[in-house]
């Protein structure tokens, strides 16, 4: 199933309370509940405007509907096309 970065614009996020994080990530997952297709959060990264998510999705609609029901920016959807680290560099033995 397709891999998606949901950026979200959020002011102020990052000066949020741990409370106030509990609470928007305990809305997040009731909706993912809720919207009842195959959509999995898994992770977040809050910075000090933006929230960045990576979800795994069937669709793009899929995110755009968790959005719209938990009342959350989604401002850019990118698909993942293919993840990269350090050890891509390495050459590989043929």
């Amino acid at each position: 199933m397709p891999k998606y970065v949901i950026e979200r614009d959020i002011p102020g996020i990052g000066k949020k309370s741990p409370r106030e994080i509990q609470e928007i990530s305990r809305k997040s997952n009731s909706v993912v509940t809720e919207v009842g297709r195959k959509l999995q959060w898994v992770e977040s990264f809050v910075t000090d405007d933006k929230l960045y998510c990576v979800y795994i999705s069937p669709d793009e609609q899929a995110i755009r509907d968790h959005a719209s029901h938990g009342g959350f920016p989604a401002n850019r959807i990118s698909q993942v096309r293919r993840m990269m680290d350090p050890t891509s560099g390495e050459e590989t033995k043929s």
